[in-house]
């Protein structure tokens, strides 16, 4: 059973019961209390809830005590099917959507900040929709119109998608366990004691004097990487910049200073005490994902830095007194997504093992792991040239399936054509502007000519253009795989922890970064958590993949802090 929701958070709301179709089975409802209806119809009915946006509904209805199993966003699968259609990154709101049906002008979307949740579910200054439309009107006319637009695998992936954005909302609400006096200490040990804001912090201060010490005694600044080129300079030691994979070759004093330098400021920028401040309260970090948020399928954040929580600080990630936590991730995610999705049986076979790089070096690089490592995630990631472009050769001899999967999906971007995931998440097509330079339109900003050669092949810059298409959707096919693949984990996982422990001691998600997985649980249920965890991992596979000899194993380790995870 699904229901259209409109209404204002503590007051009244309008329902309506649509079968699976789309189609009204009955009137619309008003209901005095929309917490109240929710919350009621959740336990007796447990029904899909179509709504315009979980961002903007679910908060309010957390924030209330009231959890929902599973619902429709509007929002999300507009823009899937958008994307499906070729569309990618046109207007996805209702109030676009109810347009596009119409064949009226289509608004964009409404821009809100981090945090900025809509009190209301339908305000009419902020709906976009005309004041004379019935918002709830619009909400079914549009789920209808969707419903007819999914089918099979993008139906899958469009429950997946809703289930994320459920789970994005609960994981900003319930928050990661973090310890702020932990990761106060922590700071204070790598930096020395906190300063006020916009002095550097002891440890780096003194790093400074090093690093002015080491080019005989010259102010550098190390935060400015042209400084440190022209003192390098200085020196007589020639380096094209001041990234770290530079410095980390260059025999100078001063380079093993700066880059511990560079390592302590990015930590003192990115997860210091003023984020601290900022992002921890009440014993939790409490991040804003947004599910979708990169063109693959993978998640984002809106600040706070969730997906990329340094080894340093993840001591500050402690259980509650009588929990654990059960850290799970999938091993060499994308190879195995690369092997189910080309049908590779000789790469499946290898997969089925613990360590997939060691199995193909045994079975194609003389046991050589590294070498092993560097050919297939060159073909994933279309490193052609050098080194990776001679162990492509051996891949290709011995996994012939897997390497034409991603090289036809290279061809189809150099092409201009889409590519799409295993469950449908399409790729963006190519702007105006690339399609100008493959026809030979106007010349680059160097004066080079981006003309069709006689044979009508672009050159120059349309060659370049093509081949830096062929790149990402070649490794897109795969990436965005293994983003729907991870979304069906988190789908059945969320739902299978639900049936563990009482409503006020179960164990819950709180957090997810790619192919990674937090629960939080009472030790109790621990193992329990893990089997699930496991099972959850199976069912995914199954539904995405089908049928597959390929093994996507997931690691679970139970701790108390999640830097004795790995």
């Amino acid at each position: 059973m699904r229901i259209g929701v409109v209404g204002t958070w503590g007051g009244s709301a309008l329902l309506r019961s649509l079968a699976d179709d789309g189609s009204p089975t009955g009137p619309a409802e008003q209901v005095p209390d929309l917490v109240a209806a929710v919350r009621e119809r959740e336990a007796r009915e447990s029904p899909r809830w179509v709504w315009a946006s979980t961002s903007e509904v679910y908060p309010g209805l957390l924030g209330a005590g009231v959890r929902v199993a599973r619902c429709h966003d509007l929002a999300l699968v507009e823009a899937l099917l958008l994307g499906h259609d070729g569309r990618w990154g046109e207007p996805r709101s209702v109030a676009a959507a109810w347009a596009r049906l119409r064949g009226e002008p289509v608004p964009a979307d409404p821009q809100h900040g981090p945090r900025d949740l809509q009190p209301a579910l339908f305000e009419p200054d902020r709906t976009g929709l005309p004041g004379d439309v019935d918002p709830l009107d619009a909400v079914v006319a549009v789920h209808r119109r969707q419903q007819q637009g999914l089918s099979g695998p993008l139906a899958l992936l469009a429950a997946a998608e809703s289930a994320g954005a459920l789970l994005a909302a609960e994981l900003g609400h319930d928050g990661l366990p973090w310890r702020a006096d932990v990761h106060d200490e922590l700071l204070t040990g790598l930096l020395g004691p906190r300063e006020e804001p916009g002095v550097r912090p002891a440890r780096l201060r003194e790093l400074a004097a090093r690093i002015a010490e080491a080019f005989g005694g010259r102010a550098v600044n190390p935060d400015a990487p042209a400084d440190i080129v022209r003192a390098f300079a200085r020196e007589g030691v020639q380096v094209p910049s001041a990234r770290s994979w530079v410095l980390r070759k260059v025999e100078h004093p001063a380079a093993p200073l700066i880059l511990a330098y560079k390592e302590l400021s990015r930590l003192h920028a990115a997860h210091g005490w003023a984020w601290l401040d900022q992002w921890v309260s009440g014993g939790r970090f409490r991040p804003e994902y947004v599910p979708g948020g990169v063109v693959s399928g993978r998640w984002a954040t809106r600040g706070g830095g969730a997906l990329q929580i340094p080894r340093v600080v993840r001591r500050a990630v402690v259980a509650d007194p009588g929990w654990a936590l059960v850290v799970a991730d999938a091993s060499q995610l994308e190879p195995r997504v690369l092997a189910a999705l080309a049908g590779d049986h000789r790469m499946a076979a290898a997969a089925a093992g613990g360590d997939l790089y060691q199995a193909l070096a045994d079975e194609a690089f003389g046991g050589d792991r590294a070498r092993a490592k560097v050919a297939m995630l060159g073909t994933i990631y279309g490193q052609t040239a050098g080194e990776a472009a001679q162990l492509l050769v051996q891949l290709r001899q011995r996994f012939p399936a897997a390497v034409r999967y991603v090289e036809a999906a290279a061809t189809a971007g150099e092409e201009g054509r889409l590519v799409r995931s295993v469950l449908g998440r399409t790729c963006p097509p190519p702007s105006a502007a690339w399609r100008e330079l493959l026809s030979g339109g106007p010349a680059d900003v160097d004066g080079g000519g981006a003309a069709p050669d006689p044979d009508g092949a672009p050159t120059g810059d349309g060659r370049r253009a093509a081949r830096d298409r062929g790149r990402f959707t070649r490794n897109f096919v795969v990436q965005a795989s293994a983003a729907d693949w991870a979304l069906a984990l988190l789908a059945v996982l969320r739902a299978r922890l639900a049936e563990l422990g009482s409503p006020g001691d179960r164990p819950a998600l709180v957090f997810f970064q790619h192919d990674e997985v937090i629960v939080h649980t009472p030790e109790p249920l621990a193992a329990a958590v893990a089997d699930a965890v496991t099972s959850a991992g199976r069912e995914a596979t199954r539904m995405v993949f089908g049928p597959t000899p390929v093994q996507f194993p997931l690691g679970t380790a139970v701790v108390a802090c999640y830097a004795d995870a790995k």
